[in-house]
């Protein structure tokens, strides 16, 4: 054999060597792949499957999938902590569906709203509250913890707050003497720094458009915190205001400009919140199965005893012995009236009134009417009791609007 010809055969040889070993070694890897998949499976069952069934419900949803405040829950294992959904655990009963208590195996308590399958609210307002809340974080917000999204069945997944809703008590007799002014006043304030946030700090500009006393929750001290955005917006930072064919909201707490235009603002929250001012204050509901002298509304009854310097007969009968507190009421009962003025641009900004709920010394403007304080029985009708009509503490949908 020439030089020439052993040469060849050698790099030959040494390059067939060489692509064996790396296929050797290519090959080993993928059995090394193999193995640890097949036991990945065993361990998790189908995790491949979860695990692309959950990145498609964050893209379907539109929220960032790295979110590790934000989890995709396994329908067995809501159904398990809610054990069945069972009737004993059932918290209550909204626009989206039943809300039922739940516990996790490490002992976490949990609250589970359910969509109903007859909602009126539905998947549009299931979408819009996780990718709005999963991204807002404030004490005076109720936190989302995540969601559940299997065919038909939605849920949304919230940290449990023991003490229910503001409504549970500052509307029952007995259940409001519980709360002092003190505590009142802790509530109202909680309330305007939640919504400061939504509507200036916050990484997104929200207006929640259905601010009522059952969509504040109280925790176990019993510190407020806003919940339900499946009717909240969200503007750009030049948006000042917004119009829609669709009005949503709850009878006795929308703006005026909102309820028979379909104009929506900060302004519209900063209404909702001054009626649910003077509902803490008072104990009474706005409207509803209460009739106040010849108004229909607690507005229009506010308006006339302020403007008469007969504001301290608004104030819930349990508060009434707490004299040195009197000047506080006040002033929150002027805030109020300022909030629900009728025309939007006469309302002060979240920032002016957490300003004005901070100080004691600060000079308030005096309010103007405020809206609906026109609506009254008819004097030949003001004998005989309101027809009850509790429409108050019922969010609606109405084509109403431009």
């Amino acid at each position: 054999m020439s030089g020439h010809s052993a040469k060849t055969w050698v790099i030959a040889t040494v390059i067939s060597l060489v692509v064996a070993l790396i296929c050797f070694i290519l090959f080993l890897g993928w059995i090394r792949r193999k193995r640890k998949g097949q036991d990945s499976t065993t361990v998790t069952g189908t995790w491949s499957l979860n695990d692309t069934l959950k990145v498609n419900v964050h893209q379907e949803l539109g929220i960032d999938g790295s979110n590790s405040n934000f989890t995709i829950f396994d329908f067995p294992q809501i159904l398990q902590a809610t054990k069945g959904s069972s009737v004993d655990n059932k918290l209550g009963q909204g626009g989206f569906g039943p809300v039922y208590k739940g516990q996790f195996p490490d002992g976490l308590d949990i609250a589970v709203k359910r969509l109903a399958s007859h909602s009126g609210q539905g998947f549009r307002e299931f979408k819009n509250e996780v990718q709005l809340i999963a991204k807002l974080q404030h004490r005076n917000l109720v936190r989302l913890m995540g969601c559940c999204f299997q065919g038909e069945e939605k849920m949304l997944i919230y940290e449990y707050l023991p003490n229910k809703s503001l409504d549970f008590f500052i509307f029952d007799e007995r259940r409001r003497v519980l709360l002092n002014w003190n505590k009142r006043l802790m509530i109202i304030e909680g309330i305007a720094q939640g919504l400061l946030y939504l509507h200036k700090h916050s990484r997104l500009r929200v207006i929640h458009r259905d601010v009522k006393a059952s969509n504040i929750l109280l925790d176990a001290e019993m510190n407020p915190k806003i919940s339900d955005f499946g009717l909240a917006k969200m503007f750009s930072s030049n948006d000042t205001e917004a119009n829609t064919k669709r009005v949503v909201g709850t009878y006795g707490y929308m703006a005026p400009e909102y309820a028979s235009e379909g104009l929506y603002s900060t302004k519209s929250d900063v209404f909702s919140f001054g009626v649910l001012i003077l509902e803490i204050i008072t104990g009474k509901r706005n409207s509803g199965f209460h009739q106040y002298e010849d108004f229909l509304n607690l507005l229009g009854y506010a308006w006339h005893l302020w403007s008469e310097g007969r504001w301290l007969e608004l104030v819930d009968a349990s508060l009434v012995s707490e004299c040195h507190h009197t000047l506080e009421m006040m002033r929150c009962i002027n805030i109020a009236l300022l909030c629900v003025q009728e025309n939007a641009i006469d309302r002060p900004t979240m920032s002016d009134v957490v300003t004005m709920l901070s100080s004691t010394i600060m000079a308030l403007p005096e309010p103007k009417h405020p809206a609906y304080f026109h609506v009254r029985v008819a004097k030949e009708e003001t004998s005989s009791s309101a027809e009850p009509c509790c429409a108050n503490d019922v969010t609606i949908s109405s084509p109403r609007g431009r």
